[in-house]
């Protein structure tokens, strides 16, 4: 797999809530932290995610926001 995007980050799914139309998907990265992405529920069946999946995270972003109190 050959991408453009710079922040490849490689996790296991840790849950997969499935709605209506779009599906919740919680990756575990390595060392605890977590991610979580909403993708279609369509996408999410395709590529047959599941509890225990290994999967990529992929960012690619133009802006990070950073907020303070």
């Amino acid at each position: 797999m050959k991408l453009s995007a710079r922040n490849v980050l490689k996790g296991k799914v840790k849950k997969v809530v499935t709605g209506a139309v779009n599906s919740e998907v919680i990756i575990e990265l390595p060392g605890g932290a977590e991610m979580t992405s909403i993708i279609t529920k369509a996408s999410a069946e395709s590529l047959k995610l599941k509890e225990g999946s290994e999967v990529y995270a992929i960012v690619k972003a133009s802006n990070v926001m950073i907020g303070i109190d």
